[in-house]
C-alpha cells in the first residue's frame, strides 16, 4: 500500500469516528421519550419534539455547511462542528425545561449537520467512481454503529442513571474526536485557497434542483427517511405500552435496526459485485416491507427483533444507491450536492416524526407500521425503475 493510500485510509477511519459520534447524538433520544414525557409532564407526542427539533436543525443547516466545506476544507469544518456537539450536549444535560432541552437539541443537530454529509462529499472527492459505492458502504458501518449505540445507550443509561447523565457520558467522545481530527487537519491540510466563484451559490443550487435526476434522488431520500426513521422512533414506546418493556430494552431492540445496516456494510463488497443498482434498490424496498410487516403482526416482542434486523438491512441496501447518486449530483460543488441530499433526508425524518405521532395516537401501532411498510416498498420499486431508465439512457 502506498503512503498516499494509507493516509487516505487513516483519514477515512477518523471521518468514520466523527460520523459515529454524530449518529450517537441523533438516535439517543428515541428511547427517552417515555421518561421525558413523565419528567416534564407532557405526552409522548410532545416529548418527541426533541427528536424532530434535531432533525429540522440538521436538515436546514445543510444549506450552509455544503458551501463552507467546499470553500474552507471539509475536514476542517467537520472538526469544528464535532467540538460544538460536545458543548451543546453539556447544555442539554443542564436543561431545566422541555423547551430548553429542545433548544439544546437544535444546537446539537445544527452542529452535527456538518459531519456525515461533508465526510460523504470528501469520499466523493477522493475515491474513484468505480470503488466509491463500496467505500460508502464501509463508511456506513461507522455511522450505523453510532445509530446502534445511540439507540441502545439512550435507553440503558436513562434507566440506569438519568437522561441528563446520558448526555454527559458522550461529551468526552465529541471532545476526543474533535481533538484527533483537528490534529490531523493541522498536520496534513494546508488552508485551501478560496476558489473564485463564477456562479453564485444560489444559482448553482437552483440549477441542480431543476435537474430531473436530482429531483428523483432528493424526493426519494425525503420519503425514505420520512417512512423509516419517523415511524421507527416510536417503536420503544409501542414496546413499552404493549409489552411493558423498559426503555433500555426498547432502545436495545431499536438498535438492532443498526445491526441490520452493519450486516449490509459487511457483505456490500461481495453483494455490489453481483447485482445492479436497480436490483439493489428493489431488494432494499422489499426487505423494508418485510421488516415492517413483522412489526404490524407482532404477537410477541421478539418479533420486533427480526423486524428491526430486516428493516435495517433493507434500509441501507436501498439507501446506498441513493447515497451514491448524491455524490454525483454535482462534481464541481460536491459538498453542496451531498449536503442538500442530507437536508432532504433529515427534513423527511422530521416530517415523519410529526406525521407518525398523529398516526400512532389516532390510529394505533398497526397502521403506524403498515403505512410505512407499503410506502417503502413502492419507493424501492420506483427508484429501481428510475435507475434502470437512467442506465439505458447512459448506454445510448
Amino acid at each position: 500500500m502506498t503512503a498516499t493510500a494509507q493516509a487516505e485510509r487513516n483519514s477515512l477511519r477518523v471521518m468514520g469516528l466523527a460520523g459515529f459520534a454524530s449518529m450517537v447524538s441523533m438516535r439517543m433520544c428515541d428511547p427517552m421519550l417515555v421518561v421525558l414525557g413523565q419528567e416534564f409532564q407532557v405526552s409522548t407526542g410532545e416529548a418527541s419534539r426533541v427528536v424532530s427539533a434535531f432533525a429540522v436543525a440538521y436538515g436546514v443547516l445543510q444549506l450552509i455547511y455544503g458551501p463552507l466545506g467546499d470553500r474552507y476544507g471539509k475536514p476542517r469544518v467537520i472538526a469544528i462542528a464535532t467540538a460544538c456537539c460536545g458543548l451543546a450536549s453539556l447544555a442539554a444535560a443542564a436543561a431545566p425545561t422541555l423547551q430548553a432541552l429542545t433548544l439544546a437539541r437544535i444546537a446539537i443537530g445544527a452542529s452535527a449537520a456538518a459531519i456525515v454529509p461533508l465526510a460523504l462529499a470528501w469520499i466523493g472527492d477522493t475515491v474513484p467512481v468505480a470503488q466509491r459505492q463500496v467505500v460508502l458502504a464501509r463508511y456506513s458501518s461507522a455511522t450505523v454503529s453510532g445509530i446502534m449505540l445511540g439507540a441502545w445507550a439512550g435507553g440503558f443509561l436513562t434507566q440506569m442513571l438519568s437522561w441528563r447523565a446520558t448526555f454527559l457520558v458522550f461529551v468526552p467522545l465529541y471532545a476526543g474526536v474533535a481533538i484527533i481530527l483537528w490534529r490531523r487537519v493541522k498536520a496534513s491540510e494546508a488552508t485551501p485557497a478560496t476558489p473564485a466563484e463564477t456562479v453564485p451559490y444560489r444559482l448553482q443550487l437552483a440549477e441542480m434542483l431543476r435537474t430531473p435526476w436530482a429531483q428523483v434522488v432528493l424526493g426519494g431520500v425525503f420519503l425514505e427517511a420520512l417512512f423509516t426513521f419517523g415511524f421507527l422512533a416510536f417503536l420503544p414506546t409501542v414496546l413499552h405500552t404493549q409489552f411493558d418493556m423498559q426503555p433500555s430494552y426498547g432502545g436495545g431492540v431499536l438498535a438492532l435496526f443498526g445491526l441490520g445496516g452493519l450486516a449490509f456494510s459487511r457483505v456490500a463488497p461481495l453483494l455490489l459485485r453481483r447485482i445492479t443498482p436497480a436490483v439493489q434498490a428493489r431488494t432494499g424496498g422489499v426487505l423494508l416491507a418485510l421488516g415492517y410487516a413483522m412489526l404490524v403482526w407482532m404477537p410477541h416482542w421478539a418479533w420486533a427483533i427480526a423486524g428491526c434486523l430486516f428493516a435495517g438491512f433493507g434500509f441501507y441496501t436501498l439507501h446506498n444507491t441513493l447515497q451514491f447518486s448524491a455524490t454525483q449530483l454535482s462534481t464541481t460543488s460536491r459538498g453542496m450536492g451531498v449536503s442538500i441530499f442530507a437536508c432532504f433526508l433529515f427534513l423527511g425524518q422530521s416530517v415523519g416524526v410529526i406525521l407518525a405521532a398523529q398516526v400512532f395516537v389516532h390510529w394505533g401501532p398497526t397502521w403506524g407500521f403498515a403505512i410505512p411498510g407499503v410506502a417503502l416498498t413502492l419507493i424501492g420499486l420506483v427508484f429501481a425503475q428510475q435507475l434502470r431508465r437512467r442506465e439505458v439512457l447512459n448506454l445510448h
